[in-house]
């Protein structure tokens, strides 16, 4: 057998509908590029905890150090928007899982369905959250305009905390929570659209047959994804919403 002939590995496709996968050249067998797709990601996941577990840190020594402030900070904050995105990543995570195993049971139609259900869900997330921040706008918490205008020497705060309403005067360093809402819940966010422009490239490969029984590797990794963009708001939610 030659070099080429050994590396030349093709997954059948199940069906008409479906194209064949080659296996790529440095792999020697399937089983080998699943298992090495996966540890990859597993460690990029690793790094996306790393960072999400920093912003946990400094949430939890800021709360320490100005308790009063998260208290009044967090009750500027609707619980009930909080808890309908809450559902809507609970119910998009359900989804995705679905989408996972339609591909790994060569369902097509099905697997298309539920990855477009998966990204309205994050679609309905972010117009959640604009709802969100365009309150904490009109109310000066977070004056997105002046988000980089940086510290303003004539009233002690950070340019883009005009606090208009005054709901947070009686406590010290006043954008403090809402520093950390912002950088948490945004960072956050970015990750859905990631997870969502991923989900849509993965629609694409379904749609032209690329994934089946025999090979969903990608479906498989962009569902773990979105899992841990799932699980991280389940963090935040309580952290941001309830707690303080």
């Amino acid at each position: 057998m030659s070099h080429d002939d050994h590396h030349a590995v093709v997954i059948p496709a199940p069906g008409p509908e479906f194209v064949p996968h080659t296996v790529a050249h440095h792999f020697s067998t399937p089983v080998q590029e699943f298992q090495a797709g996966k540890l990859g990601f597993w460690l990029f996941l690793a790094t996306e905890i790393l960072l999400f577990g920093g912003l946990f840190a400094a949430y939890f020594y800021f709360h320490e150090l100005f308790p009063e402030t998260f208290r009044v900070g967090g009750e500027q904050l609707d619980w009930r928007l909080g808890a309908l995105n809450t559902s809507v990543l609970l119910l998009s995570s359900w989804t995705m899982a679905m989408g996972v195993r339609s591909a790994q049971t060569s369902q097509k139609s099905k697997t298309m369905i539920y990855l477009f259900l998966t990204v309205l869900g994050a679609a309905g997330f972010m117009v959640i959250k604009f709802i969100e921040y365009k309150a904490k706008n009109e109310h000066g918490l977070i004056c997105f305009g002046h988000l980089f205008d940086g510290y303003d020497m004539a009233s002690g705060q950070v340019s883009w905390f005009k606090d208009y309403d005054g709901v947070m005067a009686g406590v010290p360093h006043g954008h403090m929570f809402f520093s950390i809402y912002l950088t948490m819940t945004a960072i956050h966010g970015l990750h859905v659209i990631i997870g969502a422009i991923a989900i849509i490239y993965v629609m694409r490969g379904t749609a032209m047959g690329r994934y089946h029984a025999g090979y969903y590797l990608p479906v498989d990794l962009v569902g773990l994804y979105w899992h841990l963009v799932d699980l991280i708001w389940i963090f935040l939610f309580p952290l941001l919403y309830l707690v303080p």
